[in-house]
């Protein structure tokens, strides 16, 4: 999160470095910027890939189990802190706004037919909950509007009948921190309905809190004990700007130190294949309070919907190694022309995509991994793209160094299938040679062995042509690798290319790169195996 002074040059740094903000303020006085948009543009890493579970991708099998219609231990009549801290815990849970209606726009052009349309697709995948996001000024200030307290009302009877809590968050794009008694009296009034209401589990007094500002930390501290007064079972927390990361949750936990909140509530945006390392940092920050990821995504505009879903993927398998059970994707719907107010975040392109669905309601590849974490069964087998058979836009795997030769799908040569990728005419610098990238969706660990393989045949090749390991410690330096043997100069059959080896110490991330370089000739790669034992 940033300050309304900070807002526009934190806009214009994100932009000069590739990065985009979601969900920013829609005026100067709610200027609040979230999380960036996690294309990670460094020079030999961080392609947001997962692994795939099966195919010629292996990880630890899950135990593969139907979607139950009893999504969670039934809660007592009246809900009390442990149970609502329970549900915090395990939700499964999703952010949402409407395609055509996001942020305000959601309850000013209120339309609950396209909500309750939404609210089953998203039971479909699994969720048990809903997060909302409430703002101030549109809700009514100091008092809320009645016709909104009724909308409210309306979208948490909606998903309570498709079997799911909800989550607040309140006070958001709102910077009026020196109106303590208001904001008691406004959040007295919103809140009093849901007192005793086990639909709703938790209230989150303000998205992406700035412990930075001192201002707001005078008004939180008012806020937690006057809401544990009114609302004494109702779980309160705050969130992380996706850029802050866990030394953000650090300033909070400092900040709220005399009035201690009851969970927190993290954003991840960034490299998805350090995922592990990140949350156990987080959770490592906040203990012993109990952590969830509120967020997590990445967008389809500067990152292809292969890498969305392998991201999501990446952060569901490291969530469950780490034993955060609710991750929450953002989001449910891509964005049209015109639904976020205008604001930063609606200068911002990115912002609008990135949903699990498309504007025109198809599903992205992403929509069934959250599927798989949300329902504890297997990624589904074709996410890694091990025979590169997947459209353009749906494949995980990067071209790395392309300036000096590009890594192109091909249908002249295929050993299974009808694709495999090229590499023709590629050059070789000190920092490497051009290859096809992609990084696990399992977790790395020091000290894990892991296995990878390619299948590559050569025309007239030259130069060195290999499959190799890469591994990344947790600030993305180069920790060292391994390669296999080369591929025979010259015109070659298809040819196994095997590699071998163990993550070494501060291991956090590891890629898999197929390689050629200064080859006057032309190499095929197709069918490759990574695995982890």
């Amino acid at each position: 999160m940033f300050s309304p002074r900070r807002c526009a040059a934190v806009l214009a740094s994100a932009l000069l470095m590739g990065l985009a903000l979601p969900h920013a303020p829609a005026t100067a006085a709610a200027s609040k910027a979230s999380k960036p948009a996690v294309k990670t543009a460094t020079p030999a890493k961080a392609t947001t890939t997962k692994t795939t579970t099966a195919t010629k991708t292996t990880t630890a099998a899950k135990t593969t189990t139907a979607k139950t219609t009893v999504k969670a231990a039934e809660a007592p009549a009246v809900p009390t802190l442990a149970s609502r801290m329970a549900a915090v815990k395990t939700a499964k849970s999703l952010n949402y706004y409407p395609s055509g209606a996001g942020w305000s726009k959601m309850w000013m052009n209120w339309d609950p037919a396209k909500v309750d349309a939404d609210l089953a697709k998203a039971d479909a995948l699994g969720a048990d909950n809903v997060r909302i996001i409430i703002f101030p000024t549109t809700f009514g200030w100091p008092k809320p509007y009645d016709a909104y307290q009724q909308r409210l009302a309306q979208f948490v009877n909606m998903a309570s009948a498709r079997g799911m809590t909800v989550k607040f968050t309140l006070f958001d794009w709102w910077d009026g921190y020196e109106e303590v008694a208001n904001s008691v009296n406004w959040a007295n009034t919103l809140l009093k309905p849901y007192k005793d209401d086990k639909r709703v589990i938790s209230v989150e007094l303000q998205n992406e809190f700035n412990a930075g500002d001192s201002a707001a930390v005078g008004w939180a501290k008012k806020m937690v004990p006057a809401m544990r007064s009114s609302f004494p079972t109702m779980p309160l927390t705050f969130s992380v700007d996706g850029t802050s990361g866990a030394p953000g949750m650090a300033k909070i936990k400092s900040a709220m130190s005399s009035t201690p909140i009851d969970y927190y509530d993290f954003h991840l945006y960034g490299n998805s294949e350090r995922a592990l390392a990140i949350i156990k940092n987080a959770q490592a920050t906040v203990a012993p309070y109990p952590m969830v990821i509120g967020e997590t995504g990445l967008n389809t505009l500067q990152n292809t919907e292969g890498e969305q879903a392998a991201f999501l993927a990446r952060v569901f398998e490291a969530a469950e190694v780490a034993g955060v059970q609710s991750v929450a994707p953002w989001t449910l719907n891509d964005f049209a022309q015109g639904a976020i107010p205008s604001s930063a975040v609606s200068r911002i392109p990115a912002q609008y995509s990135y949903g699990l669905y498309r504007l025109d309601g198809s599903a992205k590849p992403a929509a069934a991994v959250v599927k798989a974490g949300w329902t504890n069964t297997n990624m589904p087998a074709s996410l890694m793209d091990p025979s590169f058979e997947a459209g353009l836009n749906l494949t995980p795997w990067r071209a790395y160094m392309p300036e000096l030769g590009l890594a192109v799908k091909t249908q002249s040569m295929a050993r299974t299938g009808k694709w495999s990728v090229s590499m023709t005419n590629t050059g070789k610098t000190a920092a490497g040679s051009p290859s096809y990238r992609v990084a696990p969706i399992v977790p790395v660990k020091p000290g894990q062995k892991w296995h990878g393989e390619v299948w590559a045949r050569g025309n007239a090749a030259t130069g060195t042509t290999n499959i190799a390991l890469s591994w990344f410690d947790a600030n993305d330096k180069w920790l060292g690798g391994a390669t296999s043997t080369w591929l025979p100069v010259g015109t070659t059959g298809w040819t196994k290319l095997v590699v071998d080896g163990a993550a070494p110490a501060g291991s956090a991330s590891m890629q898999v790169h197929l390689k050629s370089g200064e080859n006057t000739g032309t190499v095929w790669f197709d069918d490759a195996v990574i695995s982890a034992s």
